[in-house]
């Protein structure tokens, strides 16, 4: 699945693969794995993931990556890990790319997304339940591009991160209001989002 989004300006100095890790053992559980006490060490891909990430490999219809940054969480390392692999390049961790902080709901069903979405959708600033605020995923995702575009040019990074971070990252490069991010089409394990320099 690919979502290509015409990029804010034509002065970006990159390119940005925006990927989703693939299908995971928390996915496949039907669990909230947010804090990374429990997302680096244990919740790797679920079977399913693994053989996406065979596909979409198989498949590719992007820019070829000269580098791959992701989460540090086991979900979207071990995704890296095999997109890395297929191009021959090393990936790198970025912490600002972690899942989402869920709060009071971790470890809990991931059916009570739902409840934190509607709680968004009023305010973009809240943190009922401990929940990471919109606006600060927001704020810590920006600034990983922004990082980039000041010390990198020519590029095409893939960025593996989360469903909701980057959700709220596509609707922050949008210009949108923070708190219409779950009016975006959601984003598919392993699916991959272009953005930035024009090709």
């Amino acid at each position: 699945m690919s979502n290509t989004l015409r990029p804010l300006s034509d002065h970006w100095r990159n390119r940005y693969l925006l990927m989703r890790h693939g299908h995971s053992q928390a996915n496949q559980q039907g669990v909230i794995v947010s804090s990374p006490e429990r997302g680096v060490a244990d919740f790797g891909l679920s079977e399913l993931g693994e053989q996406q990430l065979v596909q979409r490999v198989a498949d590719w219809q992007w820019p070829t990556p000269t580098l791959v940054v992701h989460s540090d969480f086991l979900r979207t390392t071990q995704t890296a890990a095999h997109i890395a692999a297929a191009f021959g390049l090393t990936p790198s961790v970025e912490t600002r790319l972690r899942e989402r902080y869920f709060g009071e709901f971790e470890g809990q069903s991931d059916d009570r997304y739902s409840s934190i979405w509607a709680l968004d959708a009023e305010d973009a600033e809240h943190t009922h339940h401990r929940v990471e605020a919109v606006s600060a995923v927001a704020t810590r995702m920006q600034a990983v591009i922004d990082g980039w575009e000041h010390k990198a040019s020519g590029e095409t990074i893939v960025l593996v991160s989360h469903g909701d971070p980057l959700q709220i990252l596509l609707t922050a490069l949008a210009g949108k209001s923070l708190a219409t991010h779950r009016e975006q089409t959601p984003l598919a394990p392993a699916s991959i989002t272009l953005y930035g320099r024009s090709v």
